[in-house]
């Protein structure tokens, strides 16, 4: 069973303070900008995972994808 989760519901970050390595799954999905000093505090406070992915036009399935694969369980 997975032990670590990622709740989809979650500003990125939350998911993010409490997991860094979502950050680094994140950057590998193409949303770069996350790693920018400040845009965690700012822009991150208020986005979510499927927002994101929309804006970027990436595939939610291609994201949960990335997670399962990383041995996360995806709360949608």
């Amino acid at each position: 069973m997975n032990s670590k989760s990622v709740n989809f519901q979650s500003t990125l970050y939350d998911l993010c303070t409490a997991d860094p390595e979502i950050i680094d799954i994140m950057v590998a999905l193409g949303f770069g900008h996350i790693a920018k000093p400040g845009m965690l505090q700012s822009a991150g406070r208020f986005m979510t995972i499927p927002k994101g992915a929309a804006m970027r036009k990436i595939p939610l399935e291609e994201i949960v994808k990335a997670f399962e694969d990383r041995g996360y369980e995806v709360i949608a």
